[in-house]
C-alpha cells in the first residue's frame, strides 16, 4: 500500500501519516517503510544540529504499519491505538535512513488486537515494542 491506499485503512493525514508504504506479507504479518529525508517536522527540535528520530515517533510508525494486518476490518471500523508495552530502543534512526518495519499479530480478543513490532535500519534492530488496538465502529 502506498500513502493514498493507507488512508483507507488508518485515519491519519498530512503530517501525521508517518509511513511511506506498507504491505501485508501473510495473514498475521506485515512490513512497512519510512524514508527519513531530514525534512520531517519531528526532526526540527530533536535535536538541533544532531537530528534523531524520536522514539515515540518510531513507535507510531510501527503502529501505523501494523494497521494493515487488520485492514479488511477497517472498512467498517477504525483501529485506535490502545496500548504500548515493552518498548526498547537499541539504535538511532537518522536522516538518510530507511526505517524498515516488521509486525506480527500475536492474538485477537474480540475487538482488541495485539501486535509485536520491530524496526530496523540496514538490518540492524533499532526499536521493538508490543502494541494493542481496539477496532471502533466508524460513525
Amino acid at each position: 500500500m502506498n500513502k493514498e491506499e493507507l488512508k483507507n485503512v488508518i485515519p491519519h493525514r498530512n503530517s501525521m501519516l508517518l509511513i511511506d508504504e506498507a504491505s501485508k506479507t501473510s495473514e498475521n504479518t506485515c512490513e512497512g517503510k519510512k524514508y527519513i529525508t531530514g525534512d520531517e517536522w519531528f526532526l526540527d527540535g530533536h535535536f538541533p544540529g544532531n537530528p534523531v528520530v524520536p522514539g515515540v515517533i518510531l513507535c507510531e510508525m510501527m503502529a501505523q504499519a501494523s494497521a494493515v494486518i487488520i485492514a479488511e476490518k477497517s472498512a467498517v471500523s477504525i483501529p485506535y491505538f490502545t496500548g504500548i508495552e515493552k518498548a526498547k530502543f537499541k539504535n538511532k534512526v537518522l536522516p538518510g535512513d530507511t526505517f524498515e518495519i516488521k509486525c506480527e499479530l500475536t492474538r485477537n480478543r474480540g475487538m482488541f488486537y495485539f501486535i509485536k513490532g520491530k524496526g530496523y535500519v540496514d538490518g540492524k534492530l533499532c526499536v521493538s515494542a508490543e502494541f494493542s488496538f481496539a477496532l471502533i465502529e466508524r460513525v
